[in-house]
C-alpha cells in the first residue's frame, strides 16, 4: 500500500489513479494522518457485450401507450433487428 500525501495527490492524481486502476491501494494523508484511500473500481458487475457503447436513444415519447414502449424494449433487446 502507498502513503502520499494530499499535496502529493493533488500534484500526481492521474498518475496515482492509475496505480490504484492497476490495482494498488493508495493511502491518502492530511498532516499524516490517514484521510481516504484510492482503490480499484469493483467493476465485475458491469456488461460490457457485444454491444457496448453502441446504444441509440429511441424516441419512445412521440406516440406514448403502453404497446409501444415494449416495442422499443423488445427491439433493443434483440438488437435492433426486425421481428422475424
Amino acid at each position: 500500500m502507498k502513503t502520499v500525501s494530499i499535496q502529493e495527490l493533488k500534484r500526481s492524481l492521474s498518475a496515482l489513479v492509475a496505480e490504484a486502476a492497476g490495482g494498488e491501494r493508495v493511502l491518502i494523508t492530511r498532516h499524516r494522518r490517514p484521510i481516504a484511500s484510492l482503490v480499484p473500481a469493483g467493476t465485475e458487475h458491469l456488461h460490457t457485450g457485444s454491444r457496448f457503447g453502441r446504444g441509440a436513444i429511441k424516441p419512445v415519447l412521440s406516440r406514448p401507450g403502453l404497446r409501444r414502449y415494449l416495442h422499443v424494449l423488445l427491439d433493443d433487446r434483440r438488437g435492433g433487428r426486425e421481428p422475424r
